[in-house]
């Protein structure tokens, strides 16, 4: 049980670490960013519950509908409240970039406990898999949607409310595409790997953009003080 806990929780940790490290700007409240984390592996809870009750109800007529729609709908969404409830106006979310790491930390906490549950009923035969596809592909989720968080928090003027739309359905959208691909392939290794790197070129390049927000942030609060 100790070595399945360990496969299980390493990857989310290796990811964070890697997300938390290149923060240039300031160290993060540790307390902060484990609460978001628990509060993404409370989240996996009710959304299996529902997700088992639509089931069981026949809610729906396709099952793309209920293997591909749904499943990234109810995930994206509640990580994303979570995010705007407990994390968009705490006196600790300082620059852009800490949207990346809060996102990264929920989405994450996520991963984890779906990651424990998995291979509690499939072994540890599929965690190299599960590390590199969906604990990774939820990581990356969070750090796009963690990224327009923080550039709606720290926007001037009526765009805010849009950036946070944005921060919604940019994961939504890449959720999509990943569930989509493993769906409607049978050959999906195929298609799964260019995505997984166009997904990492994607929010590596939104942690960047995050950087120079923050730099920009900064240099603007600093320039106000004599």
């Amino acid at each position: 049980m100790i070595i399945l806990l360990t496969v299980a929780i390493a990857p989310s940790l290796a990811l964070f670490s890697y997300f938390y490290l290149r923060d240039q700007f300031a160290n993060e409240p540790s307390k902060l960013l484990f609460q978001c984390f628990v509060y993404g592996a409370v989240l996996t809870f009710p959304i299996l519950f529902i997700q088992y009750v639509f089931e069981f109800e026949g809610v729906f007529n396709h099952a793309f509908s209920q293997n591909v729609l749904f499943p990234s709908i109810v995930e994206e969404f509640f990580k994303w409240l979570v995010l705007i409830i407990a994390v968009y106006r705490h006196i600790d979310f300082e620059d852009p970039y800490d949207g990346i790491l809060y996102g990264a930390s929920v989405s994450l906490g996520f991963a984890t406990v779906e990651n424990i549950l998995y291979l509690l009923e499939f072994g540890l035969e599929t965690a190299f898999i599960r590390a590199f596809l969906p604990v990774s592909s939820h990581a990356l989720f969070g750090v796009v949607m963690g990224y327009y968080l923080g550039k709606a928090k720290f926007t001037k003027g009526p765009h805010g409310p849009k950036l946070l739309a944005m921060a919604l359905i940019s994961s939504l959208v890449l959720h999509l595409a990943y569930n989509s691909i493993l769906y409607t392939n049978t050959k999906w290794s195929y298609s799964v790997i260019p995505f997984m790197l166009f997904l990492w070129w994607f929010s590596l390049r939104k942690v960047k953009q995050a950087h120079q927000l923050s730099l920009t942030h900064y240099h603007d609060n600093t320039s106000l003080h004599p």
